[in-house]
């Protein structure tokens, strides 16, 4: 079974499956040297079925991929509250979803932290994102996939979905399937 197949699929199972417009993964830089490589096939793989990997931030020892579905990408950013609340952030509006991820990198690279707007790109509802930059992240509801501070029923719901399709994908790799096999005609 592949290492670096296999973290992704764990931690990307619900982009992948498209039930969550996108999901990040952190790679060892030096573990995996061959990481552009790997994502050049992914892409040249999966890109005719609307997934996507995208090296978004390289620090000293870690490379962070954000995998997603284009469509799902580009109906979440075009949602209105969404799309304010990037524009405030700065974001081009109207310009395409390039320019709102290269906007994206450009933030994760300048930034001393971690934007919080990046909720917003993992399909995180924008009450929760609001609420976490409110209170520091303190005083949530629920903590999970992330910390929910608006509706508890419906991220709870979230979460096991993403947890039912963490598992079934994980399951499949470990049978020896690959990621590209998977979904190549999702």
């Amino acid at each position: 079974m592949d290492e670096m197949e296999m973290t992704v699929a764990y931690h990307c199972a619900p982009a992948l499956a498209g039930i969550k417009p996108s999901n990040l993964v952190s790679f060892c830089s030096k573990k995996h040297s061959d990481l552009d490589a790997r994502i050049a096939a992914w892409n040249t793989q999966l890109n005719p079925s609307g997934i996507y990997f995208e090296k978004i931030c390289k620090c000293r020892k870690r490379v962070l991929v954000l995998v997603y579905r284009r469509k799902n990408m580009e109906a979440l950013l075009a949602e209105k509250d969404v799309a304010a609340e990037l524009g405030k952030a700065g974001y081009p509006a109207g310009e395409g979803l390039e320019a709102v991820i290269g906007h994206l990198k450009t933030r994760l690279s300048a930034n001393g932290g971690f934007p919080h707007e990046v909720g917003l790109f993992l399909g995180y509802p924008l009450e929760d994102v609001h609420g976490f930059v409110r209170s520091g992240g303190r005083n949530y509801k629920l903590n999970g996939y992330w910390k929910v501070y608006s509706d508890e029923q419906k991220a709870r719901e979230l979460f096991r979905r993403y947890t039912k399709c963490r598992k079934a994908v994980c399951a499949r790799m470990g049978m020896g399937m690959s990621i590209a096999r998977l979904f190549a005609a999702a």
